[in-house]
């Protein structure tokens, strides 16, 4: 830098502040870093008025936050609807230095928001709201109070004497008057972003690929690049694809054009080209706009995949349009599949949608913040506990857990039909105001509920517990330290740079337990348990097999934490190459399971369970380690549950010859004895048979002995 040349310096008002949501919301908080408040000269608690766009003016109670930035403020849904704001837009701060009490205000619910409401408004919602909260009003205000199943909004008036001020004890509050119709651009039911729980990743990769463009398209001039034309979110259904998108058009302000993939099709030559060409035509007279085609891969599948010469000529015309977008940065394209690997290639390169932004199963955080979304107009009992509910839901997407609620609010309806009277027009307000969604609610709905990426595979979470499994206590151990050890310490594996094991193979001669133990696992640690028959995965069709196998995986993964369990484990997972009569398919299956197993370890909490009794028929790729490196035999207790029936059976047969004798010496039935003796075991003993052969025992044992280093440790043991 030369002397002459001096560093551009941006002044910047200190009251100017950005916008970001708030976690937990209240109408009348606004949350700012303490240095900031200081800087303003605003003491906590103190009445803050806000001015956003159109000159809108809101009031708030300033708290502090030390997460928040110093040049950010957060405010509430209603909040930023008062101010016509969205999130990162700017908005001015100050202390309203006049504000007073309230001697008069003129409140009035929202016509579109109290229908099936009964009941007086000011008792039921406007007292509890106000009672000893000191809230601050403004004229003009729109505010929304949440109470028993309806949420209902109200308008501010009036206020005297002042524009604005605080309500206390002595403030009147009016009410009368009819209700007052909702402006558009004063719902407070519009989608935002703090309304879609567990995806913030995703959505500050949305606004800057999308918002920023739309907003401030000269960022990208002055840099001398083009920003992204299109975005492809996917992932598996109910996620929140599309209630993301439309959360990003209202939070830009942006026009939204929707394009529903099948219904764009048409069986008449040139319509669906047509169709797809005024969508775009309407989106550029309207920019800055979103257009969101749902269901993409309906319309643009790879054209090498399909026949038909409609669907060929459509993935042409999207790829003409989105090359010929006129208003760069002016009109973005958003896309969402739950199939992504379906559509043209083409479509995924540069220029065109080149980026892709997954919208997976949330964790147990992320399905906290769901449930705490979609419970928030529920009138929940003090004992229900999300955090719980959140632990148990595996597997749940955000529609899965929004069928939860209402299933919950069902049973609370069902538990409470006897007295609601069908035959009245409305139904007591105190009947109602015993109407709460507790726990027991909750834990019905999740037994009538299933994660809705499974509900086409055998899932389960299985109800055996270790204390119904006799012996093998060292088995026992290694599974416990194998599976629950990375799910609970799973930082200690982090800290050690340890990858946990995935994978174990449980083999051993017919009615050992090896199923047992599999569900014993998966009920252990609470996972979803989906078991697969080994044969059920081979198909004639070319390529399907191997499709069947990737699929059971990625709906494992998809369901967290997962227990795959794959029963006849040899069938599908013979050795390579072993047989001349072979037809290639259990090879190209055999290679896709090893693929799928090692591609474990990209997602948490998914374990591989092989079971078999012919285990020297396996490959020996499948017991390397990193695959099945845990290897567990078990003799069979199938014989001993034989032997128990055996003596059973002789013990009812001796019990019946003694009550028949003694009906015939006496005429009538004495207590005769109902238990197993030591006799009954011994004509059980003479009955039965063992199921497994030395010659059997020998193979098991020279099988344990080449790929079990710990069989001689357990053999001690047990």
């Amino acid at each position: 830098m030369t002397e002459k040349e001096t560093p551009v310096v941006l002044k910047q008002a200190p009251n100017k502040l950005f916008v970001d949501d708030v976690v937990e919301e209240d109408n009348s908080i606004a949350l700012m870093h303490p240095n900031k408040l200081s800087e303003l000269k605003i003491f906590i608690g103190d009445i803050v008025l806000v001015r956003g766009r159109l000159r809108k003016i809101t009031c708030c109670i300033a708290k502090a936050d030390e997460t928040i930035d110093e040049n950010k403020i957060r405010l509430s849904k209603v909040a930023r609807t008062n101010v016509r704001v969205k999130s990162s837009d700017v908005v001015y701060v100050n202390v309203a230095a006049e504000a007073s009490f309230i001697k008069v205000a003129h409140i009035l619910p929202i016509a579109e928001t109290i229908e099936g409401v009964t009941g007086d408004f000011f008792d039921i919602y406007l007292k509890p709201y106000f009672k000893d909260s000191f809230r601050p009003l403004h004229e003009g205000d729109i505010f929304v109070v949440r109470n028993n199943f309806h949420p209902v909004e109200f308008k501010v008036v009036s206020v005297s004497p002042n524009p604005y001020g605080i309500v206390n004890r002595d403030t009147l509050i009016k009410t009368n008057g009819d209700p007052v119709p909702q402006n558009s651009e004063e719902s407070l039911e519009e989608l935002c972003y703090s309304d879609i729980g567990s995806c913030k990743k995703q959505i500050n990769q949305i606004r800057e690929m999308i918002e920023l463009p739309l907003r401030h398209p000269k960022v990208f001039k002055t840099l001398g690049v083009k920003p992204s034309k299109g975005l492809l979110l996917y992932g598996p259904p109910g996620t929140g694809k599309t209630m993301l998108a439309r959360a990003v058009a209202n939070e830009t302000g942006a026009y939204f054009f929707l394009i529903n993939g099948p219904e764009v099709m048409s069986k008449m030559s040139g319509e669906t080209e047509s169709n797809l060409r005024r969508a775009f035509e309407e989106a550029e007279k309207n920019a800055p706009a979103i257009i969101f085609i749902d269901e993409i891969d309906s319309i643009a599948p790879k054209r090498d995949k399909t026949n038909g010469d409609v669907e060929k000529r459509a993935v042409s015309q999207l790829l003409t349009l989105m090359d010929g977008l006129k208003t760069r940065g002016h009109v973005v394209v958003l896309a969402a599949t739950n199939r992504p690997n379906a559509i043209e290639p083409a479509l995924r390169r540069f220029g065109r949608f080149d980026r892709e932004i997954e919208i997976g199963v949330p964790d147990e955080s992320g399905r906290f913040d769901i449930l705490k979304i979609h419970t928030r107009n529920m009138k929940l009992a003090e004992d229900v506990k999300l955090e719980a509910i959140a632990e148990k839901t595996h597997g749940y997407v955000g529609a899965d857990l929004a069928q939860l609620c209402s299933e919950a609010a069902l049973c609370c309806v069902r538990e409470m039909i006897s007295v609601i009277d069908f035959e009245s027009d409305e139904i007591d307000t105190m009947i109602l105001d015993t109407f709460n969604v507790n726990m027991d609610h909750f834990n019905q709905a999740l037994s009538l509920t299933h994660p809705s990426s499974l509900r086409e595979t055998i899932v389960e979470v299985p109800k055996v517990k270790w204390y119904e499994i006799g012996g093998l206590e060292s088995i026992k151990q290694t599974l416990h330290e194998m599976i629950l050890h990375p799910m609970t310490y799973s930082k200690k594996f982090e800290d050690f740079g340890l990858s946990p094991s995935r994978g174990v193979l449980f083999y051993g001669p017919p009615g050992c337990g090896k199923t047992l133990l599999a569900r014993a696992v998966a009920s252990e640690c609470s996972a979803n348990f989906i078991t697969i028959k080994g044969p059920e995965l081979l198909s004639s069709w070319f390529g399907e097999s191997e499709a069947n196998v990737r699929e059971i995986f990625d709906k494992a993964r998809s369901a967290t934490p997962c227990v795959l369990f794959f029963d006849e484990l040899d069938s599908i997972g013979i050795q390579r190459a072993s047989s001349a009569n072979r037809t290639g398919v259990e090879d190209r299956v055999m290679n896709q399971l090893l693929t799928e197993i090692d591609g474990i370890a990209v997602k948490k909490n998914v374990f591989f369970i092989g079971a078999t009794n012919r285990p020297e028929l396996l490959d020996e790729a499948l017991l390397r380690p990193g695959r099945l490196d845990q290897i567990i035999e078990g003799f069979s207790g199938a014989d001993l549950a034989e032997l128990i029936q055996l003596a059973a059976k002789s013990a009812i047969k001796e019990n019946i010859e003694e009550e028949r004798m003694c009906l015939e010496a006496n005429g009538v039935v004495e207590n005769t004895r109902n238990q197993i003796t030591k006799k009954d075991f011994e004509i059980a003993f003479s009955q039965a048979r063992c199921s497994v052969n030395s010659a059997d025992l020998a193979k098991y044992e020279n099988f344990a002995k080449k790929f079990d280093p710990g069989y001689k440790k357990r053999r001690k043991v047990d």
